[in-house]
């Protein structure tokens, strides 16, 4: 199982939201590049990057950090946040990202998300479903759709969608517990997706519970931040 080590970013500034609430706002005074190295350091390879100015503003804003982490460490990092069109994507890929999260736009406007799985690989985009009550959200998950979440995938599966990472809205910066019915639901569905589990991790059985189930992979935030769980303790969970 992957380990997927998350920094949020607001303003170039590493932060954790709880349920997506802009108005739940925790600012963690390190650096975004001595995190990553620190991940690195410990053994791990991958990192998810969000940049939540860009969620919040429809359109990419912190690719200057990805580029800057992207030439300091040899990270695979997965970028999520303001993908709107596809200049963004561009600037994303064009920044260093390995891959690329897609949320709100292959909510609302699938057939675009159908066209870049075809045009760029579908080893590079990730469908992130961000749910509720397994209902798909939009937009800095301010917009909770009628979608249910199988809708989507099984749409996108069409198109040969590898990826998914599925945050429960519910969970995320709560250090609740993960969603098990969530996860054993999608897994039993779509055995063969790389599932990347995301939201509410806050002790280091959550992973072992995550990797017995056969999650691809589990983003940890705030359970990091909070010392829940030790980042030497992650490189035990890695694979590539």
């Amino acid at each position: 199982m992957i380990i997927y080590p998350a920094i949020d970013l607001i303003g170039g500034k590493c932060v954790r939201l709880t349920e997506g609430d802009f108005e739940q706002i925790k600012q963690y005074h390190m650096d975004p590049l001595d995190m990553a190295m620190q991940y690195e350091s410990e053994g791990l390879t991958h990192l998810h990057l969000v940049d939540l100015d860009g969620a919040r503003n429809k359109k990419v804003t912190q690719y200057k950090v990805l580029e800057r982490l992207s030439n300091y460490t040899k990270l695979q990092i997965d970028f999520g946040g303001g993908i709107q069109s596809e200049d963004d994507l561009r600037i994303v890929f064009e920044a260093g990202a390995s891959q690329a999260n897609v949320g709100s736009l292959a909510v609302n406007q699938p057939e675009v998300f159908e066209s870049w799985l075809t045009k760029y690989g579908i080893d590079r985009l990730i469908f992130a479903a961000d749910v509720r009550d397994m209902l798909l959200a939009a937009h800095a998950w301010k917009e909770v759709s009628t979608i249910h979440i199988f809708d989507w995938v099984d749409r996108f599966l069409k198109s040969g969608l590898q990826y998914l990472t599925c945050t429960d809205i519910s969970k995320d910066g709560k250090l609740s517990g993960v969603n098990v019915d969530l996860y054993k639901s999608l897994l039993h569905r779509y055995p063969d997706l790389h599932l990347i589990a995301s939201g509410g991790v806050h002790h280091i059985d959550d992973l072992f519970l995550l990797k017995d189930m056969s999650c691809h992979g589990v983003i940890v935030g705030k359970a990091i931040y909070e010392n829940k769980i030790p980042i030497h303790e992650l490189s035990q969970f890695q694979s590539n």
